[in-house]
C-alpha cells in the first residue's frame, strides 16, 4: 500500500440549503466558500461531536483500504450564520453548532444502494463487512444501507453510528475485544465471499502508524468539548481501541464468516 497521508481541507459554509431530514443527527445541504456543495453534519445536533468523530475515523480508514467515500471537510460555521433562518429548530442547531463542524462532498445526482437491484463484487462486499466490523458500524442494513451509487460507482456515506465505545469510556478496552453480534444484520454480509483474504490483507496492511495518523486528525477542540472529565491523552483512546480491535480481525472474521454461512 502507498504511504497514507490523509489531507482535509476546511472550507467557510456560506449557505444552508436544505435539510436531509431522514438523518437522525439532522444532517443538511450547503455551500461553502470553494462553490461545492456538502453534507454538513452538525456538532450540536443529537450525539454531536463523537458523531463527527465516527465518521471521520470510519471515513479515513474505509480510504485507507481503497473503498470510495466522498471528500471529507472541516467545515467552519460563522457566529452570524444562521441568523436569518425562519426555522427555529434550524436557527438553535446552527446556533449551537457555530465553529468547527464535518461535511462530505455532495454527490449530486447519487441514489441510494439496492443490493437486489446493484451487482457488487465479492471483494468490496468483503472489505466493507470486515471494515465495519473493525468499527464496530451498526448501522449498514438493509433498511438503512448508507451507501450510494454514483457514476455507476459505490461510494460509502455515514459512519457516525460507528465507535460505540466512545459513549461508555469507562470500558473502552473491554468493549474493543468484544464480539460484533450486529454484523449478522450487514446489507452485504451474503455478498461477502472473501472475508479471510481480506483479513489476511488488511490487518497487516493497516498499520499502528496509519491509526495514529488517522486518530490525530481529530480537532483537539473536539476532544477537549466532549472529553472534559477525561485527563491524559484523549486520542490514545481512539488509538487503542482501534489497535486493540485490529489485534483481533481474526475472531471479528470468523464470527462475520459465520454469521454469512448461517444465512446461506
Amino acid at each position: 500500500m502507498p504511504v497514507f497521508k490523509p489531507d482535509i481541507r476546511t472550507v467557510e459554509v456560506t449557505r444552508y440549503i436544505t435539510p436531509l431530514r431522514e438523518g437522525g443527527s439532522l444532517p443538511a445541504v450547503t455551500e461553502a466558500d470553494d462553490g461545492f456543495m456538502y453534507v454538513l453534519k452538525f456538532k450540536g445536533a443529537g450525539q454531536g461531536i463523537k458523531v463527527l468523530i465516527s465518521e471521520l475515523i470510519g471515513g479515513e480508514l474505509a480510504k485507507l483500504m481503497g473503498l470510495k467515500v466522498p471528500e471529507i471537510v472541516f467545515a467552519q460555521l460563522d457566529e452570524a450564520f444562521g441568523r436569518t433562518e425562519p426555522d427555529e429548530e434550524i436557527q438553535d442547531l446552527l446556533k449551537a453548532s457555530r465553529g468547527l463542524n464535518l461535511a462530505m462532498h455532495y454527490l449530486q445526482g447519487a441514489f441510494i444502494f439496492d443490493a437486489v437491484v446493484n451487482k457488487i463484487d465479492e471483494r468490496t462486499a468483503s472489505k466493507i463487512v470486515w471494515l465495519d466490523s473493525l468499527i464496530t458500524n451498526v448501522d449498514r442494513t438493509a433498511r438503512n444501507t448508507n451507501m450510494l451509487m454514483w457514476h455507476n460507482e459505490l461510494w460509502l456515506i455515514d459512519h457516525g453510528a460507528s465507535l460505540y465505545f466512545q459513549h461508555n469510556l469507562t470500558n473502552a478496552e473491554e468493549q474493543a475485544k468484544r464480539p460484533f453480534p450486529s454484523i449478522k444484520d450487514h446489507v452485504l454480509l451474503p455478498f461477502a465471499k472473501q472475508l479471510k483474504a481480506v483479513n489476511n490483507e488488511f490487518s497487516k496492511c493497516i498499520t499502528k502508524k496509519d491509526i495514529n495518523t488517522i486518530v490525530d486528525l481529530i480537532p483537539e477542540e473536539w476532544l477537549q468539548d466532549i472529553f472534559r472529565d477525561l485527563h491524559g491523552d484523549k486520542r490514545k483512546v481512539y488509538n487503542d481501541f482501534l489497535i486493540t480491535r485490529l489485534g483481533r480481525s481474526d475472531e471479528f472474521t470468523k464470527e462475520a464468516e459465520h454469521a454469512r454461512q448461517t444465512l446461506i
